[in-house]
């Protein structure tokens, strides 16, 4: 069988965790900054988790993860 290509586009954007969590960061946090409360701008931080209803089709364009 031959190897997977990774698609480079996620891998960028998404980490699995231990647990097979995929993990993602929040979007809305690049720029127009400052009409963005800095209780919104803190919460962007934390990192979010894919919803369930995407977690395969990620774990699958990323198969060695």
């Amino acid at each position: 069988m031959p190897k997977l290509k990774t698609h480079t586009g996620a891998k960028k954007r998404f980490k699995v965790t231990k647990n097979g969590k995929v993990k993602r960061s929040h979007a809305g946090r690049r720029h127009i900054l400052a009409k963005k409360t800095t209780k919104l701008k803190r919460g962007l931080r934390k990192a979010g988790y894919a919803d369930s209803t995407n977690v395969a089709q990620v774990k699958r364009l990323i198969p060695y993860s």
